[in-house]
């Protein structure tokens, strides 16, 4: 079913799903509800199902402006990295399985003896405790990058300018140069290039429900990559609003100043939170306006999907929402409600 142009330009419902990119594949979350597809090298797609509720079981804290966006947050990251892991893993084992189908034969019984006597061992005790101190220092390393040395790098200004609030905007334009400057230095290696088409194709699935469309491949690929509610509009507005806080909130000590750009960062979050869910439910001019900045930075962050990585994000759509449920309440259309999988049920598997 087809929406006439008119109809299109002006259709734009609040769907509540959301989810993000992971190699090879799309996870969608709708509620505690979420999904991950996974494209394998093979060809299939694999789709895992499960609910994530929160750190925090009392919803009600939810519910409260700031606090629910620092909350969310915390959450975005923490099944970011699980269904990130979960994507990594499908991809990696069946590629080294692949590669090993390949070698010789005496080679291939070796190998598989070793993969059997592996796969009957324990996971090492420490492995998960190895995992929680790589993040640890990923998040370290990127409160450094992206916080504490822009400060530093405004603090060579201070001879020349003598303004708190014209150091906080210098601080502040060094934090989005450096920002811009790593996205477009990851951009260079090809899983991330491919990770971007990935993202791409998740945004064009919501754009595409929520602007009345059919689910399908074509309504797809003609949707826009660029969606308000994006991560990457979020982090380019918590170095907006980091600004105001910086340029405010004053200390002669030099020590307690970069300590703040540390602590402040929940508080910085939580009200960029805001300001992203606004954007997300909201049609109005001011808003549209104060948009377009995040959608103009998701072209560093997004690209075209091809077919493939579209059937995916359908894949992962359908596999957590009723979009025909959903365009029926919101378009006035008459589908036969319940997902049906828009791909042939062959091709995909489920995990648990």
């Amino acid at each position: 079913m087809l929406m006439s142009k008119e109809k299109k330009a002006e259709a734009c419902a609040y769907s509540g799903i959301g989810g993000q990119a992971v190699m090879e594949g799309v996870m969608m979350r709708n509620g505690d509800n979420y999904a991950v597809a996974v494209r394998k090298p093979s060809g299939g797609i694999i789709i895992k199902k499960d609910e994530y509720a929160g750190i925090i079981k009392n919803k009600t804290l939810y519910k409260i402006p700031v606090i629910r966006g620092v909350l969310s947050f915390v959450d975005s990251l923490v099944l970011g990295l699980s269904t990130l892991n979960f994507s990594s893993d499908i991809y990696m084992s069946e590629t080294d399985e692949k590669e090993g189908a390949e070698k010789k034969e005496g080679t291939e019984k070796k190998e598989g003896t070793e993969k059997k006597e592996g796969a009957e061992k324990k996971e090492p005790a420490g492995e998960g405790a190895l995992s929680a101190l790589v993040t640890v220092v990923a998040i370290v390393i990127a409160l450094g990058l992206f916080m504490v040395l822009p400060y530093f790098l405004s603090q060579l200004f201070k001879r020349a300018v003598t303004s708190n609030v014209a150091l906080s905007l210098i601080e502040g334009a060094i934090r989005i140069i450096i920002f811009i400057a790593y996205i477009k230095l990851i951009s260079l290696m090809e899983d991330i290039k491919r990770v971007f088409m990935y993202h791409g194709a998740e945004h064009k699935c919501i754009n595409c429900i929520e602007s009345g469309l059919e689910l399908n491949p074509d309504n797809v690929r003609a949707s826009s990559k660029e969606h308000r509610r994006c991560g990457t509009s979020f982090l380019l507005y918590v170095m907006v609003v980091s600004i105001i806080f910086f340029a405010f909130i004053q200390t002669p000590v030099r020590l307690l100043r970069v300590v703040l750009r540390i602590v402040l960062i929940p508080v910085i979050a939580g009200v960029s939170y805001e300001f992203i869910r606004a954007a997300g439910r909201s049609n109005f001019f001011l808003v549209k306006l104060l948009s377009a900045p995040g959608l103009w930075m998701q072209r560093l962050t997004t690209s075209e999907p091809d077919l493939e990585m579209i059937k995916v994000g359908i894949a992962s759509v359908e596999a957590v929402f009723d979009w025909r449920d959903y365009l029926n309440k919101n378009f006035g259309t008459h589908y036969e409600t319940g997902n049906k999988a828009q791909e042939d049920p062959a091709e995909k598997e489920s995990e648990k």
